[in-house]
């Protein structure tokens, strides 16, 4: 077969990485394609078919499984690929991939936590998923390596069985003066995007000034994990979260428990997102299964679940959320490098002194 009639698969199935993301659009926008008009609005058939040759897909996610699995179970049913769900805390899976790719392993294809932008750029591809464009412009990357899937919206949390709404603060200042509470408070211990978004708020003396008040008298207990902080404050373990993920207060919510979350000057923003290896073992299943996260169905799915969408024609579940959290001022927290470290160092000077 001469060069001249290579089909648009074969092309696909030889590209390098790089080359592989202009065909891959390429055949997004080719009108001679046939159209299934029963695939789901994220699949590219010509993509799909060379990811179902390549036949599996290895996710790194802090997604819980009652999430994860079901979600990347859509994936697998429409396209046929069989999705190796890793499930890890944020600071784990950091720090697990950062040695994988200093050794040079390909041993991932997708992560989705919240810390894919803090990520070695080398470990990251730089790609351009059609679904991208459905996002809200604060979850695309400009570097082109990681987009927001749900949005995380900082907030403080209560067990409504044990604290009235009435008792609530209505800034940061008033939680000094809730002596009562100390050691029935909780943080997690990674929640240097709030502590940046406070210093930003107040400025830099009086948020540290703050945030050492709220340490010494509140003595918060801290807590490994957003989601295990979340669950253990709707099953009564701490009395409160001084700052948590709303969407998780709210995907406890819904599962019964007597949790809720209420919005105080500031709210820290980032996303838990989706990035691509630049090594990947599977590139064709890799590029697809971003695409399918970004997509409208995904989200939608997510957002029964009280995950936040990063995607105007979702809505927000419950309805009610957008309107307490819309007068509040939401400060973008994104950012990685020497920037991180600054937050994290400060983070562990107030919280966790030795």
């Amino acid at each position: 077969m001469t060069p001249r009639s290579t089909t648009l698969h074969q092309r696909i199935a030889r590209a390098s990485l790089p080359g592989l993301i202009a065909l891959w659009l390429l055949a997004a926008a080719s009108p001679g394609r046939t159209q299934d008009t029963q695939a789901p609005s994220w699949m590219i058939p010509d993509v799909a078919t060379a990811a179902r040759a390549e036949g599996s897909l290895t996710v790194y996610s802090s997604m819980n499984e009652q999430e994860g699995l079901p979600l990347w179970k859509m994936f697998e049913d429409a396209t046929g690929v069989k999705v190796n769900y890793v499930r890890s805390s944020d600071s784990i899976i950091l720090s697990r991939i950062a040695i994988e790719n200093r050794a040079r392993q390909r041993s991932w294809d997708v992560v989705v936590t919240t810390t894919v932008n803090r990520l070695p750029n080398d470990a990251l591809l730089q790609f351009d998923p059609p679904e991208a464009r459905g996002l809200i412009a604060e979850a695309r990357d400009p570097n082109r390596r990681w987009y927001g899937v749900y949005a995380n919206y900082n907030t403080p949390a209560y067990n409504t069985n044990l604290v009235r709404k009435s008792e609530l603060p209505k800034s940061y200042e008033e939680f000094l003066d809730r002596k009562e509470w100390a050691g029935k408070v909780a943080l997690d211990d990674t929640d240097d995007e709030w502590v940046s978004a406070m210093i930003v708020y107040y400025g830099e003396e009086r948020g540290k000034k703050l945030l050492k008040d709220i340490a010494a008298i509140l003595k918060p207990v801290m807590v490994d994990g957003h989601l295990a902080l979340a669950r253990s404050v709707g099953a009564g373990e701490y009395w409160l979260a001084l700052n948590n993920y709303a969407s998780l207060t709210v995907n406890v919510q819904l599962s019964g428990a007597p949790i809720d979350f209420w919005a105080l000057d500031p709210v820290a923003l980032f996303f838990g997102s989706v990035g691509v290896s630049a090594q990947a073992p599977h590139a064709k299943a890799a590029l697809l299964g971003a695409n399918f996260m970004l997509s409208r169905e995904a989200e939608q799915f997510l957002a029964k679940r009280g995950r936040m969408p990063t995607r105007a024609d979702v809505q927000v579940n419950p309805a009610d959320v957008s309107e307490r959290l819309k007068e509040r001022k939401i400060i973008a927290t994104i950012f990685a490098g020497e920037e991180q470290k600054k937050w994290q160092g400060l983070f562990k000077e107030i919280f966790k002194p030795r």
